[in-house]
């Protein structure tokens, strides 16, 4: 009889060096997650078939994530790889937080987003509930830059809790194209020498619409960095005023700034929208990386049952102007019905996907 999480596991005997009891787990951890919903590891547990009991499946479960650890460089170059993306990349950096009782789970996250994927690829757990700090940042996008070089970014889009002059200085200083909206009240050093503030350079409509030609940088950033930044500034129906600040043409920079919202989406994905990653009770930060590792890998999944299933990549809108479904949830409501009703239909998406890898092994840390 056909096993899916058998025959999941069978593509990658060729890329993981993993015992097949835990390659084996991998995968029902997959499914079970697709077809669950959740990450609570009690609902996964009836994923695996055979005689075991459900307690010995779930401390199977807590096993496999108290010893195994997927590195995550490796993943990112796997997700990449495995879904045909292409350089230059949108990337997106953002956070996303909750609490378990009285715990703070708090996730700084890397993705990329293309018109119909969004993919988280790097990724810190933050020890704290609070924004992350700039060695933290610094130290994930070099992580990035070491496995695909600052050529491959199109741009980075961040919101106003990623500012501050030395993270402004390493981002101009690597060439890392970059998109990030400010707050009104910072000052800046125009070319000419005068200080300002950008709540003083965007009052008037006239202004909005020559900001993009001046040159500046912010207080404090050193006399090196002078004139490295352009900035662009909108404001919306509801008052609401725009400034973005970027190292290259400031008016495709604000144009672009709008994708920035796809992480969110993101996150919507990996919660309420689809796997519920706030049912989880892990909190220790080894294991919550690997329970996002497993996510992406399901992410991925899904992403390619829904180029399965949609021709060109189109999805038809509804009478609103809006798509009946996102790409993502395309594919995950096409996969979960695989699982139930077409498994080998599920296979092929997953084994299409995962030949693209290299051949050659991946030893997955155990500990």
């Amino acid at each position: 009889m056909f096993c899916l999480p058998d025959a999941l596991a069978a593509t990658l005997t060729d890329h993981f060096r993993l015992s097949n009891d835990r390659l084996h787990t991998l995968m029902v951890l997959i499914v079970g997650l697709v077809s669950a919903r959740t990450v609570n590891l009690s609902h996964i547990a009836g994923a695996f078939r055979g005689p075991a009991k459900l307690s010995s499946n779930y401390r199977r479960l807590q096993r496999f994530f108290q010893h195994v650890r997927l590195d995550e460089d490796w993943l990112a170059k796997a997700l990449v790889t495995m879904l045909r993306l292409m350089p230059p990349y949108q990337l997106c950096l953002d956070r996303t937080n909750w609490r378990l009782g009285k715990t703070p789970l708090n996730l700084l996250v890397l993705c990329i987003v293309t018109k119909q994927v969004r993919i988280p690829i790097l990724w810190t757990i933050l020890d704290n509930n609070g924004p992350s700090t700039m060695a933290q940042r610094q130290a994930l996008l070099e992580r990035y830059l070491k496995l695909f070089g600052a050529s491959s970014i199109r741009m980075l889009l961040a919101d106003r809790e990623f500012i501050g002059n030395q993270w402004f200085e390493f981002l101009v200083e690597n060439d890392i194209p970059f998109a990030i909206r400010v707050a009104e009240h910072l000052l800046v050093v125009l070319e000419s020498g005068q200080v300002a503030s950008l709540a003083s350079m965007t009052r008037h409509r006239s202004q909005l619409r020559h900001l993009p030609q001046l040159r500046a940088r912010f207080m404090d950033m050193d006399e090196r960095f002078a004139s490295s930044l352009g900035f662009a500034a909108k404001r919306r129906s509801d008052g609401t005023l725009i400034i973005v600040a970027t190292n290259r043409d400031p008016l495709t920079a604000l144009a672009t700034y709008k994708k920035r919202w796809q992480i969110e989406c993101l996150f919507g994905d990996t919660k309420t929208r689809g796997f519920n990653m706030e049912d989880t009770k892990l909190t220790q930060p080894a294991k919550l990386s690997l329970l996002l590792a497993v996510i992406a890998l399901a992410i991925a999944w899904a992403q390619a049952c829904a180029k399965a299933v949609t021709p060109g990549g189109y999805i038809p809108r509804a009478n609103h102007g809006y798509r009946r479904k996102s790409w993502f949830r395309t594919g995950l409501d096409t996969l979960r019905h695989w699982i139930v009703a077409d498994p080998n239909a599920a296979h092929r998406a997953w084994d299409n996907m995962s030949r693209r890898l290299p051949k050659r092994f991946y030893r997955p840390r155990v500990v």
